[in-house]
């Protein structure tokens, strides 16, 4: 081989008493990230960053709650013995992305509307903010050598050692890193979904659906590279199936809110933030000025 990504030999590092997990170190810098850019578009469109912090705090609770319950519902066979114990380990990996950003918009969206605020306005400004952290939390993965792709020879392989290789592939030394491709094709996404909201007039959820399309796009076809275990259906592995379903769903909702939908509820800087915004149903360039009643 020319050449190859090396994998960390330990997901920990140790200073003195303390064990730092770098999984877990991972996370935290993903939820970090979420939360900057999440309050800077928030508070710039009218919110205040203290409510931001608040369903930070709780969405990211009631996030890693659902994240590890999925997991632990589709993945039971990969909880760590004694189960009673493993089903909490986060740190050796095993969240599952779907009940994560789930329960952790359920739980916000609680938060946010007990403070009397617009949830759909807060989703989308949260939108590029949650799939930045999802590509962040990927490297996450390469620390713990899991969820890779199949065998590959090519220049950009991963290296993975032996006790981590999934069963069948002990003779395959590197493997396509799909953890880097999530990462890339992740921040990508937020660059476009900034370009979007920057670009057109957004009817609030519409951007949070177009992330969900975007990544479960992109994840459709990483998990048809994927070889740890997963449940399969019809051919599929069952995350491929969830994607796909949520993909559909998704994007039919972006087309009929965003070109179709109820009223416009995107707001300036400078406005309360439930002023709606008067304008025509299809997207438009923020360039142009709408006139009211036009």
């Amino acid at each position: 081989m020319i050449a190859s990504i090396p994998s960390p030999h330990t997901g920990t590092i140790d200073i003195g008493p303390f064990v730092i997990h770098m999984y877990g170190l991972t996370l935290l810098v993903a939820i970090a990230a979420c939360v900057g850019l999440t309050g800077v578009r928030y508070v710039r469109r009218g919110g205040d960053w203290d409510l931001v912090l608040r369903v930070a705090v709780w969405g990211v609770a009631g996030g890693i709650v659902g994240a590890r319950l999925y997991h632990d519902l589709t993945s039971w066979n990969e909880v760590p013995d004694p189960k009673w114990k493993g089903i909490f380990e986060v740190w050796k990996g095993g969240l599952g992305v779907w009940g994560g950003i789930f329960l952790g918009c359920v739980v916000g969206s609680i938060v946010t509307r007990r403070a009397g605020r617009s949830v759909t306005q807060l989703m989308d400004a949260a939108a590029p903010g949650l799939l930045l952290a999802q590509g962040i939390g990927r490297i996450g993965n390469w620390f713990n050598q899991e969820l890779y792709g199949k065998p590959t020879d090519r220049p950009w392989g991963l290296e993975i050692d032996l006790e981590h290789r999934v069963s069948g592939y002990e003779a395959n030394s590197t493997f396509h890193p799909t953890f880097l491709y999530e990462l890339i094709y992740d921040v990508s996404m937020v660059g476009l979904l900034l370009l979007i909201d920057w670009r057109f007039r957004i009817r609030a959820p519409a951007l949070f659906a177009l992330y969900v399309s975007l990544y479960t796009f992109g994840r459709f076809f990483e998990e048809l590279l994927r070889i740890d275990p997963a449940h399969h259906i019809a051919g599929l592995r069952l995350n491929a199936w969830v994607s796909l379903i949520l993909f559909v769903g998704s994007t039919a909702f972006f087309i009929w809110w965003q070109f179709f939908g109820g009223k416009s509820m995107r707001f300036k800087r400078g406005e309360p933030e439930d002023e709606p915004e008067r304008g025509p149903k299809m997207a438009i360039p923020r360039g142009r000025r709408v006139r009211p009643g036009n």
